[in-house]
């Protein structure tokens, strides 16, 4: 694609902060088709799903912020001059087309894009078929900014395909793919996988997990783990696993009370084999697989533990890869286990919800990523490029 100065591309991104205010109730009204449409058994697909206010204010803002953020392209990274003369310089460079996979949240539609176009990128947009109406605005809303602004509307796509169409686009696509991104479960991104001739980019599942030090602070363990657990079940940065160290002082009463208070919030509480002792009348997990389970729901395992070597191993055996964490005053076991542990973010004394671009300070980003390379994290602006090499010579030949 055509690489575009960072004016125009602000001027789009000006337009289309307007026009989504303008067209405001028309996308409220498409939304609202789709959550008639939708079936509620799945209340976080349902939670993601909901355009409201706010929701439109978030996607204004998030435009905003992106708009405010300095082009990424064409940045210098290296500039060095070799002693044979030869002059070589690497900048980024944008990625070309990225294809995003997703699930049920309109506002993707809007970050997505924003982020791929900011970034000179070319976005193919396939969303969930329950969030079809509310996505079709919002995709029009893109058109509509890139033509008042004398662009090719094709910089922002929406694919319209079922499974077995997407599958085969897949394989063999009608235009050149340098990137995908599934942003959804253990099926989604196994199919993407399975059928993408282009690099692949893992990111949204979650399955993260807590480790009570011996030396944790009990009111500020319990604050934390509420907040994980309960503050939105259906983000991918939601807690799912805690691993209690029997080293705990009272470590009897203290699961007890932790039982009890997470019950009292409404969270379906598994025990493993061992918490089974002390909580008689929580059910055990069914089998291994629920380790490796993210429950995107008000559900949690209280598991024990023998020391802190055997919480790493548990979470590194089990987790999502994506965000863990450990309750302790013990800075010296915390530095341990935040280097040993692998995630792509891990805290000391703090909640799994804030692996959020905004919250880190990111800005709005495309997806989390679980994988290592390029990067791992929250996708933002300054990570939806590449990098190219300048090499500047005179007449340089290789003897």
């Amino acid at each position: 694609m055509q690489l575009l100065n960072s004016d125009i591309k602000n001027k789009v991104l000006d337009s289309m902060m307007q026009i989504i205010e303008a067209r405001k109730v028309e996308i409220l009204e498409a939304n609202k088709k789709d959550l008639e449409a939708f079936n509620r058994d799945d209340q976080a697909l349902y939670d993601r799903l909901v355009v409201n206010d706010v929701k439109i204010e978030g996607m204004i803002q998030a435009i905003r912020e992106v708009r405010n953020q300095d082009d990424p392209v064409s940045q210098e990274i290296s500039n060095d001059t070799l002693d044979s003369g030869l002059k070589i310089i690497n900048k980024t460079a944008p990625f070309g087309t990225i294809m995003i996979i997703y699930e049920s949240r309109p506002d993707v539609t809007i970050e997505a894009a924003v982020l791929a176009f900011k970034a000179n990128n070319k976005i193919l947009l396939k969303g969930g078929k329950e969030a079809f109406n509310s996505n079709v605005v919002l995709v029009d809303c893109w058109k509509q900014a890139l033509k008042e602004n004398g662009l090719d509307e094709s910089w922002i796509t929406m694919l319209q395909m079922n499974r077995e169409k997407t599958q085969e686009f897949l394989r063999n696509p009608d235009q050149p793919l340098d990137l995908i991104v599934p942003r959804g479960g253990e099926r989604l991104i196994g199919f993407v996988k399975e059928h993408a001739k282009c690099a692949v980019l893992v990111s949204g599942r979650g399955n993260n997990f807590l480790y009570i030090h011996p030396k944790a602070d009990w009111a500020k363990t319990i604050e934390v783990i509420i907040n994980a657990k309960t503050d939105k079940i259906s983000g991918c940065n939601a807690l799912d696993k805690v691993l209690v160290d029997k080293n705990l002082p009272e470590y009897e009463s203290r699961i007890k009370e932790l039982n009890e208070i997470l019950k009292e919030k409404g969270v379906e509480v598994l025990a493993d084999n061992i918490s089974k002792a002390v909580l008689s009348d929580n059910d055990v997990i069914p089998n291994e697989d629920t380790w490796y389970e993210e429950f995107l729901a008000m559900k949690i395992v209280l598991g024990a533990v023998e020391d802190m070597d055997e919480a790493m191993r548990k979470i590194n055996t089990y987790s999502g890869g994506h965000s863990s964490a450990i309750m302790t005053t013990d800075t010296e076991a915390a530095t341990t286990f935040m280097e040993n542990i692998d995630t792509a973010a891990v805290y000391h004394n703090a909640s799994t919800r804030f692996t959020d671009g905004g919250q880190m300070g990111v800005g709005a980003e495309l997806a989390i990523s679980t994988d290592k390379l390029h990067h791992r994290g929250p996708l933002g602006l300054k990570q939806l490029v590449t990098n190219k090499y300048y090499v500047y010579g005179d007449g340089h030949i290789r003897v």
